[in-house]
């Protein structure tokens, strides 16, 4: 799926309302691929365009995304992807995801600096960068079965260690998988693996 065809479709200019798939995309895609397996049931968080879902979904997965912003939504399924229009994994039910992934708006903001559009909201991360991370990291073990993965991009503006601790105090273990330096930051998924927890159902 190249850039141009996540851009304008049916006359519809997504571009200005939605974030296209970009260096983080990509870093993103490849990792949490490498930890998709056939069959499995994947979300991708903040699904944009459709790109990781899209890659998720060539894996052989079972791949849904989720977004807020309507014009993402009509993008992703433009591009063939089964999305859902809820914020974060609230519209989704207790323990059916194997697999998470999400590329969270990261960079930080100064309130002044803030205007009310898509694209704003599809970038800011407030004014550490972890406005939307934090909730979901809090949020994402709900959807997850028992041993299930999350699959996040992190950058160092947002704080690399404060995301860690706070997926650990959520109960989560964290590695990094992947990173890829830019000249004004570093970019890393993390992957978190959820507390095995025996008495959590698993999804048929």
């Amino acid at each position: 799926m190249t850039n141009e065809d996540n851009g304008e479709r049916n006359g519809n200019d997504f571009a200005d309302h939605v974030y296209q798939p970009a260096e983080d995309s990509a870093l993103l895609a490849d990792a949490a691929c490498e930890g998709i397996d056939a069959g499995q049931r994947v979300l991708d968080v903040g699904t944009g365009s459709g790109y990781v879902a899209a890659r998720a979904a060539e894996t052989g997965a079972r791949v849904v995304g989720s977004d807020f912003n309507p014009h993402a939504c009509q993008q992703a399924r433009e591009n063939d992807v089964e999305v859902v229009r809820t914020d974060l994994v609230s519209g989704f039910a207790e323990c059916v995801f194997d697999v998470v992934t999400f590329n969270p708006p990261y960079l930080p903001t100064k309130p002044e600096e803030r205007s009310d559009d898509w694209m704003e909201r599809a970038l800011s991360g407030g004014e550490t960068g972890r406005a939307v991370v934090t909730p979901f990291v809090d949020a994402v073990s709900r959807v997850l079965r028992s041993g299930g993965v999350v699959f996040v991009l992190v950058s160092s503006l947002t704080g690399l260690d404060e995301v860690e601790a706070r997926a650990r105090k959520a109960g989560f273990e964290t590695e990094e998988v992947a990173e890829e330096s830019h000249f004004f930051e570093r970019l890393v998924v993390l992957k978190l693996v959820a507390a095995g927890d025996p008495d959590r159902p698993r999804p048929p």
